[in-house]
């Protein structure tokens, strides 16, 4: 499952974290790719990603086996990831020569899975539909898009839904839209009430009953190198993501 959405600030990072985390503490076992040269994700899941660390860029640039990056979350057992360094920033440049360029994580994902098994990979993406996020749609079943309760909630999303249908239709035809996540939710605002409307009315079968919160929780995990989850396991925000994370797993587990 790929969380895109190439508008910045919509909690995209965050959701891909703590839907992961979720989904893990539900007894799944669960891998977050790292997409993002930024390395948020990485920071959130508290794995080692300073300069130098084999990662996303060794895979996708390098060949390298996606089993010999991976480094398991310290906090939840049955979750790993594959980290991004800052060297990523560098892999739009070194991919654009690469034969089946488009096509390198999900042959590194598909060389993974011969001999291990998860029933999750989450990918988190960078905001913007480059190369590394062309990746993670070629490599995805299921794409998970948060939308934030704010003002221009749908802004972006329409363009992300014509690369959605471009890579569909050219590189992979199993991508599906099947998650909308509605992110820091305001109820004392009419606004966020409104937004929601409006993006169950786009997205009526898509869009999960659970909506995220503003919480200062969530916003506060990553700078103690933790998801919400566990951080603040009882917080408003934490529950949130542990619903919305049983909704998903309620809908079934998808073959690899």
């Amino acid at each position: 499952m790929v969380v895109a959405n190439q508008k910045g600030g919509v909690g995209k990072t965050t959701t891909a974290v703590n839907i992961a985390a979720g989904l893990a503490m539900g007894g799944l076992r669960v891998l977050v790719v790292d997409m993002d040269p930024q390395g948020n994700a990485s920071t959130a899941l508290g794995v080692e990603h300073g300069e130098g660390t084999p990662g996303t860029y060794e895979v996708l640039v390098d060949g390298e086996p996606l089993v010999d990056v991976l480094q398991r979350c310290p906090d939840i057992p049955d979750l790993w990831a594959m980290p991004a360094t800052i060297d990523l920033a560098g892999a739009e440049v070194g991919l654009v020569a690469s034969v089946s360029r488009e096509t390198r994580l999900r042959d590194a994902l598909d060389a993974f899975f011969e001999n291990h098994y998860v029933d999750y990979v989450i990918i988190d993406c960078p905001p913007s539909l480059g190369l590394l996020t062309l990746n993670a749609l070629v490599a995805a079943k299921e794409i998970m898009i948060p939308i934030q309760c704010e003002y221009y909630a749908l802004e972006g999303v329409t363009q992300l839904l014509k690369t959605i249908n471009l890579v569909k239709g050219r590189l992979n035809d199993e991508l599906t839209l099947t998650t909308v996540m509605l992110t820091m939710f305001d109820a004392r605002t009419n606004l966020s009430s409104q937004v929601a409307d409006e993006v169950r009315k786009h997205f009526a079968r898509e869009v999960l009953d659970t909506v995220i919160p503003r919480s200062v929780r969530i916003a506060e995990a990553p700078s103690y190198g933790q998801t919400v989850l566990s951080y603040q396991f009882a917080s408003v925000g934490a529950q949130a993501y542990q619903q919305a994370s049983a909704e998903i797993a309620a809908r079934g587990v998808l073959p690899n």
